[in-house]
Formats: C-alpha cells, structure tokens, sequence
C-alpha cells in the first residue's frame, strides 16, 4: 500500500504491517479524545517512525494514489481531528 506523510512524501508499505499500525493508531485515538497533548504528539511521531521505518520511500518524482494520508509530524490535536474517520487515521 502506499502511505504519504503530508509535507514529507509517499512509502510503500506491506498491507502486512496495518496491523502493527492500527495499535499505535488506537492509542493516538484514545489520546485525542481525552485531550492529552503530550501523549498525542508522543504516539504520532511514534506512528511516523513506525511508517518511515517499516516503509521503503518513493523517489520524489513518483506520484502514486495514496491508499492512506498520515498528519505531518507538527500536526496539531485539531488538524488530526479534521482528518479523523471512523475508528482512527488507519481503516480497520
């Protein structure tokens, strides 16, 4: 599948590896929703390292539908709130 992390670029990512994702996924959920701050920024960076990590970059130039759009590392409780859908950032 690919990712893009907004203001960063596009990875491909194994569909195995939602999984994994969707954990840390729920805890930035949970996070949002009790309003903690510290404890959002902590688990989405956590989740973009995640992604950076497991994921194989694309080359710049490359400009593939991406299947899963994540916040850009400054993003703010209210900008990932816009971006929410059902159950979190990550489908499933």
């Amino acid at each position: 599948m690919i990712v893009r992390i907004m203001g960063e670029g596009q990875v491909s990512l194994a569909e195995s590896h939602v999984a994994e994702l969707d954990e840390l996924d729920d805890i930035l959920l949970a996070e949002m929703e009790s309003g903690d701050g510290p404890g959002f920024r902590t688990t989405l960076h956590a989740l973009l390292d995640k992604v950076r990590e497991l994921g194989s970059p694309l080359p710049d130039d490359s400009l593939e539908p991406s299947e899963l759009i994540l916040p850009a590392p400054d993003a703010t409780l209210e900008d990932v709130r816009f971006m929410l859908r059902d159950g979190g950032l990550i489908p499933g």
